[in-house]
């Protein structure tokens, strides 16, 4: 059981907040424990999920490039919850095949055949692992993939806005509700049952 409540208002008035819940619905299916928690703190829930949103249609990576980093970055994390999320939207979301989110949830970057993909993610596990390790040719390897200096940027701040999520469902336990496949996939065994 989560350790805040899990607020579900019967109704929602606020436009932004309904435009929010509107969009996790095209893609995730419904409007999953997180949000609720989130809505603990409404203020800043719309200012996160607003950076957020900018951080995924404002840049210069995809949406699905975004999902990997996503997946990624939560597995490393530990993070049961948020890892299934991700790999909720990449596939209900963005229509990515089953089998090949399942691949990707097992194998991370070793299962991804697109080099810009792969850079993308491998960059993404470096930062979020030990940042200051990041050397020019890290960043000389994500310009010969295409990225400039803002999809530099927007990167790193992808893999903080992730760990931040990781984080937050980590230390309140957020009541899993996704399906048992992505946590078991990326978890196995030590995946817990219950709380996240």
């Amino acid at each position: 059981m989560a350790l805040v409540k899990i607020v579900k208002p019967e109704m929602v008035d606020d436009p932004v907040v309904r435009e929010i819940f509107d969009w996790v619905t095209r893609m995730e299916g419904a409007v999953p424990n997180h949000f609720y928690v989130e809505m603990n703190f409404p203020e800043f829930f719309k200012a996160k999920l607003g950076a957020t949103k900018v951080l995924w249609q404002m840049g210069e990576l995809t949406l699905d490039e975004i999902q990997y980093v996503g997946i990624a970055v939560s597995k490393a994390n530990g993070c049961p919850y948020c890892t299934a999320a991700f790999c909720t939207i990449l596939n209900y979301g963005l229509n990515a095949g089953e089998d090949q989110v399942k691949r990707f949830v097992v194998e991370m970057e070793n299962a991804l055949s697109d080099p810009r993909q792969k850079c993308i993610v491998t960059f993404a596990l470096k930062v979020n692992a030990t940042p200051a390790n990041i050397t020019e040719e890290d960043i000389a390897g994500l310009r010969r993939i295409g990225l400039t200096d803002k999809g530099i940027v927007q990167l790193i701040h992808l893999v903080s806005d992730f760990a931040s999520y990781n984080r937050l469902n980590l230390a309140v336990r957020t009541d899993y509700d996704y399906r048992d496949l992505w946590r078991h996939l990326a978890f196995g065994d030590k995946s817990p049952r219950a709380g996240h």
